[in-house]
């Protein structure tokens, strides 16, 4: 028992200083950074690319809205007519990881791999990934270090409008928007996974909100544009 103990112990400690110290760390450092200045905000898609993407790229680019599309190296792989549409719009194509896995769930070697043929894949889309978002925002200590000798910023989100959830509506996602978002926001949606439809629910909203949000004055950025 007390063998067991003390195993468990280590592990926990390893799991603390590894994974869930360094991605609070990283989230808080991100979430109280210093914003720009103006009335921009940014549009940005995680989980993608899907079915759903394209009808999202003809609803952007109907109000000139350029954006950034934090997409599934494996999804991008499917989905590479899409890439090349994502592309030709004027898209910023980051990285969401391989395969959409928490890295606090992950060691130190399929850490290196997943980011590794992630950028493999990437490259071979023709798309030089300058950033990342992890999955669920969550890092641990192997990826923050790769990250940073690669010089791929971590981006993180301002807003979030949950409109994953199996039980979330199209008003509810506009409404959360329109309450949450303020100049210099990045904010996080989704363009693939999600249940029920949930990235068509996403467009739906956006058809609602982005007439709003020009009335308000905002202008839409992509994060290549933002002061990081």
């Amino acid at each position: 028992m007390f063998i067991i103990a003390v195993f468990l112990l280590i592990f926990l400690l390893t799991f603390l200083l590894y994974a869930l110290f360094p991605s609070y760390w990283n989230k808080q450092k991100f979430f109280h950074r210093q914003k720009p200045k103006g009335n921009a905000i940014y549009l940005t898609f995680d989980d993608g690319p899907s079915e759903f993407t394209e009808e999202l790229l003809n609803l952007l680019k109907h109000y000139n809205i350029k954006a950034t599309f934090f997409c599934v190296a494996n999804f991008a792989k499917e989905h590479k007519k899409i890439i090349q549409n994502m592309q030709q719009d004027g898209h910023i194509i980051a990285l969401h990881s391989l395969k959409h896995k928490n890295a606090m769930l992950q060691g130190i070697s399929e850490t290196k791999n997943d980011l590794e043929q992630s950028l493999i894949i990437m490259h071979e889309l023709g798309i030089s990934v300058q950033y990342y978002r992890p999955p669920w925002g969550d890092t641990n200590l192997t990826l923050l270090k790769i990250l940073k000798n690669k010089n791929l910023p971590c981006i993180l989100w301002d807003v979030m409008a949950e409109d994953w959830k199996a039980t979330t509506s199209e008003e509810i996602i506009a409404t959360k928007l329109l309450k949450r978002t303020k100049p210099g926001d990045i904010i996080c949606l989704h363009d693939g996974r999600g249940k029920n439809d949930a990235p068509q629910k996403t467009i739906f909203a956006l058809k609602k909100v982005i007439p709003l949000f020009l009335e308000k004055g905002f202008e839409f950025k992509t994060i290549d544009e933002y002061e990081i």
